[in-house]
């Protein structure tokens, strides 16, 4: 028989039986539920958060087991975010979950961000346009944004809050025409730090054309770690908050820890050197 408060007792000392409660009554929408959105779904139902929107369009395949956390043998072929509330439910029985199996566009973003007190990013990189539309939806909506990108073996992490830096003014996509200049402009911006690049051993599999990259468990991991200790404080309102301009870069490999500072987002000197190094290694 499942009961709530002794699932979920051992968050009592680090949160209060009060903070408990209003945690439970809390709604997440999380887009993307293969890689960080899987591990973001299920940490934050552990956390004891009942209500939450998810979306995904894909189903599960063997590429995916390196870091995914409903990939399986059983679940090869399944759709993703059918796995995942079943993953979440497991955990706690009572979850509401409300999933957007077509992904989000223009037409159902509204319906997707209904209710929902924080969205926490979690599509593929290479899915600017589908980013830019929630981002946009949840600034006018004065919805909190969280976002944690695995990089190499470390997390990148920014956060948008309501009447602060919007996503747009962040990473200033207006000047870039194609959309491998809006990528390489997304990236450096997600990680101004860059402390992955020294480590990468095989450059060739990355590959703007073919929309894929690298990646490791490990900072899958970290991202989530990170992003629902955000979460966490977002939500109950306590603890401090470091949105964008500035952001939170920590890799393991590195043992380095950075606040990355983008007082412009990425509109100066710096930023610009970057794009160009950028755009010349992603044509190599």
């Amino acid at each position: 028989m499942f009961d709530y408060n002794k699932a979920f007792s051992r968050n009592i000392g680090w949160v209060t039986e009060d903070e408990q409660q209003l945690l439970r009554n809390k709604r997440i929408a999380i887009a993307g539920a293969g890689g960080v959105g899987g591990v973001h779904l299920l940490t934050l139902a552990r956390l004891g958060i009942e209500n939450f929107n998810i979306s995904d369009f894909d189903d599960f395949e063997i590429h995916n087991f390196n870091r995914q956390a409903g990939a399986f043998m059983s679940t090869i072929g399944q759709q993703k975010v059918d796995v995942m509330e079943h993953m979440a439910k497991d955990i706690n029985p009572n979850a509401n979950i409300k999933s957007f199996p077509d992904g989000i566009f223009e037409h159902n973003v509204d319906e997707f961000l209904e209710g929902v007190d924080l969205y926490v990013d979690a599509l593929d990189f290479f899915a600017l346009s589908a980013r830019k539309t929630v981002f946009k939806k949840c600034y006018e909506k004065n919805i909190p944004v969280i976002t944690a990108a695995p990089l190499g073996m470390g997390a990148a992490f920014l956060c948008f809050m309501p009447g602060k830096m919007s996503f747009e003014q962040y990473f200033r996509f207006e000047n870039k025409q194609t959309e491998d200049d809006q990528l390489i402009q997304f990236l450096i911006g997600l990680s101004p730090a860059m402390l992955q690049r020294s480590y990468l051993a095989d450059i060739s599999r990355v590959s703007f054309k073919e929309k894929r990259g690298p990646s490791t468990p490990m900072a899958v991991n970290l991202c989530a770690g990170i992003a629902e200790t955000y979460a966490l404080k977002i939500l109950l309102n306590r603890g401090e908050i470091i949105c964008a301009p500035r952001g939170l870069h920590f890799d393991a490999y590195r043992n380095k820890f950075v606040k990355t500072w983008r007082p412009f987002g990425n509109y100066g000197i710096i930023p610009r050197i970057m794009f160009k190094i950028a755009k010349r290694v992603v044509a190599e």
